[in-house]
């Protein structure tokens, strides 16, 4: 059993992470850890590497024995107050058995009455303990998974081994669809992205590529870290943290050495013992000193002394409290909540600020197509779960050839088998952007998959970090027009430069200066709504040039990739719950600060928070007034402005009194680009 940690490693834990290994000269890093990135560690170095640091596996949490979980819900609290009271009525039947005559035996009545305190003590006590085991078992067995395997290279020889014998400088091969066994720097990367959004909240996966592209060691490329998940893509990459010194290992220590201190229920009861320990003892006291004074002999002023004390001790309550806090943690887990301690059921009650993420909690972890730009004119797509929302015009032929690209230049695919399961909760393989695109034209023009193969794939330029496009050369569906159709899809100001014309009401219209400002308006202004924008262009190729059967390289290019036409522009988001707007109204109307902590972009956070009403629409950040006056932020008093967005790096350097005036002087606040140790200082 790991020891619980103390208050120097918890502050350790807390400082923000500080790495070297992604930024140092790849010469200088395979000396530090004596490896190779060809043919990875010897075996010998791999066994004194695993003695050194250990098995790559997170230290367990102290485990409370299930004995002692029982006798806690046995004696522990108020029970112990009954327990006495049992004891005591015992003693005094005792003491009236030994002292009355015996053709005058004494009234069963205090036998009668320990038994029943300890029968209500052992039902209530076995009770709690089975709610509390019973979701504690369900929370235990996502632990109980396939153990992970790694592919690793040591000697130049490639094989498959358990994570756990994992250790610092192994070379690792990975591909898509792993959970990363550990953290490692990228040695070489084949369109690899990583789901980081359990780390940093990040909804969109992020490339990886062998380039160090930032300080911070969260935010810089070359680094994928452990427990993450890889969504596209193959590489191989040199191990250089394993178990708890991971980035993962440090939050999850973090966790679980932390104080969490009693509930406000259990103060209260703590309380109430007290209070009524003392009433009662002074009561009987009281009393039996009177006894005695009025010439009672001395076994019956004890007797009467007993009787006082346990007359005090309200033996009903430990059973209504238990009951009603069961009650509420069954209706909970209808709802889908789990409650691993009952009196945490009554902690929600006393709830006065909630500090919530983003991704996955406000939002439904999901990419969507929230707005398209077709036409000169943004529409709005439906985000919700259920299709009620908004629509559009579905019939314009701008948007239909902006759907047939969106289908075409796509590489995602629905599961199989799935025909029967609502469009927008179908699994998918590929990129969550690809993925929110291939739902959009699904929902908007029906089978796509046909769509697909009337307009044959020939040639593929996948999108990369370079080129920022992606493009796809199809055979016509059109039988009276045999010309390939080139489709591109990428980064709007890239797909903008290589477009002459562009769409508008299915006409071809050249692109000017003018339609190029109302592309730029309507890119910041999507963009300002913290939504990722995609632009798509296509191309009729001339049939002379290019006639069926025609040969297309990727390599050497022999086709054109300018001169395009622009369609339009679609972006995504992940959208807000259905139910969040509602229950954040609610909780604000009760009273309840609720605060957004997350590690995804400030304008994407801003843009949620306002979505579900954390920030109020008639609320204005000092950016947001700054702006409407036309005056640098600093001329700006920070307290004028009710809501702020606070980014991760300007909170590093607040002190603890800024943050204390940040937290009295707003009512509505989003924490953004936060690091998970940043989170736990917030919640403090």
């Amino acid at each position: 059993m790991a020891p619980r940690k103390g208050k120097k490693d918890l502050d350790d834990l807390k400082q923000e992470l500080t790495l070297d290994e992604h930024k140092v000269p790849w010469e200088e890093l395979l000396h530090r850890l004596e490896t190779d990135k060809e043919s990875g560690l010897t075996e010998a170095k791999a066994a004194e590497n695993l003695h050194k640091y250990g098995p790559n596996a997170l230290t367990p949490v102290v485990v409370t024995p299930e004995w002692v979980k029982f006798c806690k819900q046995m004696f522990g609290g108020f029970a112990t107050l009954l327990w006495i009271g049992a004891i005591l009525c015992f003693v005094a039947y005792a003491i009236e058995v030994e002292t009355a005559p015996d053709d005058d035996p004494p009234l069963p009545d205090n036998l009668w009455l320990g038994v029943v305190l300890a029968a209500v003590v052992i039902i209530t006590g076995i009770f709690s303990y089975y709610q509390e085991a019973k979701s504690s078992s369900i929370m235990e067995s996502f632990k109980n998974l396939v153990p992970q395997t790694a592919m690793v290279v040591r000697e130049g020889k490639k094989y498959e081994i358990v994570a756990e014998k994992l250790t610092v400088g192994d070379l690792v091969e990975i591909k898509f669809g792993d959970r990363l066994p550990a953290d490692i720097r990228i040695v070489e990367s084949r369109g690899l992205k990583v789901d980081n959004s359990s780390l940093t909240g990040e909804s969109e996966p992020q490339t990886r590529t062998s380039e160090f592209t930032n300080e911070n060691p969260l935010e810089t490329k070359n680094l994928a870290f452990f427990s993450t998940n890889l969504v596209e893509g193959t590489g191989s990459g040199i191990v250089i943290k394993v178990g708890d010194e991971t980035v993962m290992g440090r939050i999850a220590n973090l966790a679980s050495g932390l104080d969490v201190g009693k509930t406000p229920i259990a103060r209260e009861i703590t309380h109430f013992i007290h209070i009524i320990t003392a009433v009662a003892v002074f009561l009987g006291v009281t009393f039996f000193i009177l006894a005695l004074v009025r010439g009672y002999a001395l076994i019956e002023a004890v007797v009467f002394l007993i009787g006082i004390i346990v007359a005090n001790v309200p033996e009903g309550l430990l059973a209504t409290v238990c009951v009603a806090l069961t009650l509420t943690a069954k209706n909970m887990a209808a709802k889908n909540c789990l409650v691993k301690n009952l009196e945490a059921v009554e902690t929600l009650g006393s709830t006065s600020v909630i500090c919530s993420d983003k991704t996955g909690t406000l939002t439904q972890n999901r990419m969507t197509v929230a707005h398209m730009w077709f036409d000169d004119e943004i529409h709005e797509a439906d985000t919700t779960e259920d299709q009620t929302g908004v629509g559009f015009d579905k019939t314009a032929d701008t948007w239909i050839e902006l759907s047939k690209i969106a289908a075409l230049c796509n590489r995602a695919e629905f599961h199989r088998d799935q025909e029967d399961v609502p469009i927008l909760k179908r699994k998918c393989t590929g990129d969550a952007s690809e993925i929110a695109l291939l739902k959009c034209t699904e929902l908007a023009v029906g089978n796509v998959a046909r769509w697909r193969e009337a307009n044959k794939k020939v040639a593929e330029i996948p999108f990369n970090s370079t080129n920022k496009y992606q493009l796809s050369i199809h055979e016509s569906d059109d039988p009276a027009d045999k010309r390939f159709l080139l489709v591109m899809k990428g980064a709007p100001e890239r797909i903008l430069d290589r477009c002459s014309t562009i769409r508008i009401n299915g006409e071809k219209l050249p692109l000017d200066e003018e339609m190029k400002e109302k592309f730029t308006t309507a890119y910041e202004t999507l963009g300002g709504l913290g939504e990722r924008v995609l632009g798509f262009a296509n191309l009729h190729l001339d049939l002379t040039d290019y006639p069926p059967g025609y040969i297309f390289d990727t390599e050497e290019l022999n086709f054109p990739q300018d001169g395009l036409c622009f369609v339009g522009l679609m972006s995504m988001i992940d959208p807000p719950r259905a139910a969040v707007p509602n229950a954040v109204a609610k909780c604000r109307s009760a009273g309840i600060k609720i605060i957004m902590v997350t590690g995804d972009h400030p304008i994407t956070a801003k843009a949620i928070a306002k979505n579900v009403g954390i920030i109020a629409p008639d609320e204005d950040t000092r950016e947001d007034i700054a702006e409407r006056r036309g005056v640098p932020v600093d001329q700006v008093d920070p307290r004028e402005a009710k809501a702020i967005v606070v980014h991760g790096s300007d909170l590093k350097n607040l002190s603890s009194e800024e943050l204390d005036d940040i937290l009295a002087n707003h009512h509505e606040i989003v924490f953004a680009r936060t690091s998970p140790q940043q989170k736990l200082i917030i919640v403090e």
